[in-house]
């Protein structure tokens, strides 16, 4: 017997995941509510779901819903998420966590009080890349990894303005300069989700935009925010560096690779360009771009998509890169043809989410790694609008291995 989840924002990026849960195995039905109630009834329609709610209220006082996915205005996560798992939910939410320190504690204070599941969507953590480099860390073929790098390229031309258009409506201009550091988790999650740390400290800054659209303007901006490109170097808890790029206006062919990165270690190093991947140690280099790059985008008319929406066909993923072999083994046979993307990673998310729920398992990208993935983010826009100085980074400890072995009471 399967559970019931609603989709919170039937925005362009939900249809996605909403295919995900609705073909999954252990969900047994999938309902959609958005402040605009005609995006609800489109994506209901389009995917064949089981119905709408009104509101997300009505979405969470209806008894027979176990679960919500998030996908809302970024800026909204923190406060949404906290509300669904007092609701008694648990809760998947797309990136990033929350936008504030305040926020992020309040959603891992709700988690160990209810025992609930709680996952952010981050991508990075199945991006190839990263689990190429999990693997090398594992087998020891690193040695000790002592400085990374994590690069988040896209352009706001590439794809940016036509989301934040769609999203914000008329007063689209003010929340499209939302500060790259406040979008750091597809960058820093795919350096910390295979190095096994966290950061302690920051020092970072800011590129103030030029261009004059009126994005990246503090005059329009509603985060009061005119830096477009940003970047920032770590002191991690293990000793080594970590140096974080987060950039808007930048030549680079985002839909190539948009995440890409480095680890250098004491016996091997992994570097990344738009196109290539390489392992290299003492004795050479070696192209490993075959294991990390994803296999055949299908074509919007290819056969193998005839039941799959019109709006999910275009940049369609044909499985996965051959490196998530070894991840994909456990996935449902009905995502054999299911939607994908983000380099292959949401699939493996989506099942990660639903076996969590299903065995009150802590998840891969729980709260307290969730925290590890933003927080830094936001002291590094602290530091940039301070010029650049060194802040530390509170912590708040890592996940336990069961939620039932957890206390309430965090400040």
């Amino acid at each position: 017997m399967g559970f019931t989840l609603g989709i919170v924002g039937a925005g362009q990026f939900s249809a996605h995941f909403a295919s995900l849960f609705d073909l999954h195995p252990g969900v047994d039905r999938v309902t959609a509510t958005d402040v605009l109630p005609e995006r609800a009834g489109r994506l209901v329609d389009e995917l064949g779901l089981a119905g709408t709610h009104a509101d997300f209220e009505a979405m969470l006082a209806d008894p027979a819903v176990d679960a919500v996915a998030i996908f809302t205005q970024r800026w909204t996560h923190g406060p949404l998420v906290v509300r669904a798992l007092e609701a008694g939910k648990h809760v998947y939410s797309a990136v990033p966590m929350a936008t504030s320190r305040e926020e992020i504690a309040a959603i891992i204070d709700a988690v160990e009080r209810t025992g609930l599941t709680y996952m952010m969507g981050e991508t990075s953590y199945y991006n190839p890349a990263t689990v190429f480099a999990r693997k090398k860390l594992a087998a020891g073929e690193f040695g000790r990894v002592f400085y990374t790098e994590g690069d988040y390229l896209h352009d706001m031309h590439l794809g940016f303005y036509d989301a934040y258009r769609y999203s914000g409506g008329e007063a689209w201009k003010s929340t499209a300069s939302y500060p790259p550091m406040w979008y750091p988790t597809h960058s820093i999650g795919g350096v910390l989700g295979a190095i096994p740390t966290h950061a302690v400290a920051v020092s970072c800054f800011g590129m103030r935009d030029h261009l004059g659209d009126g994005v990246f303007d503090t005059e329009v901006s509603m985060f009061d925010n005119d830096f477009s490109n940003m970047t920032a170097l770590f002191h991690l808890a293990d000793g080594g560096m970590m140096r974080i790029n987060e950039f808007r206006r930048v030549g680079y062919p985002s839909p190539l690779r948009e995440s890409r990165f480095r680890y250098f270690g004491t016996d091997g190093s992994f570097e990344q360009l738009a196109t290539t991947s390489v392992w290299q140690d003492k004795q050479g280099v070696s192209d490993v771009s075959d294991q990390i790059a994803n296999r055949e985008t299908l074509s919007e008319d290819d056969p193998m998509l005839a039941n799959v929406a019109p709006s999910l066909r275009k940049g369609f993923v044909s499985g996965h890169a051959p490196i998530h072999d070894e991840d994909t083994r456990r996935l449902p046979e009905t995502y054999a043809h299911a939607p994908n993307g983000h380099e292959g990673s949401h699939q493996l998310l989506a099942d990660d989410f639903v076996r969590a729920v299903e065995q009150s398992a802590v998840p891969t990208v729980n709260a307290w790694v969730a925290a590890r993935f933003t927080l830094p983010g936001l002291v590094a826009m602290e530091s940039a609008r301070r010029g650049g100085e060194r802040l530390e980074i509170d912590d708040l400890g890592p996940a336990p291995e069961r939620l039932e072995a957890v206390t309430s009471g965090r400040a």
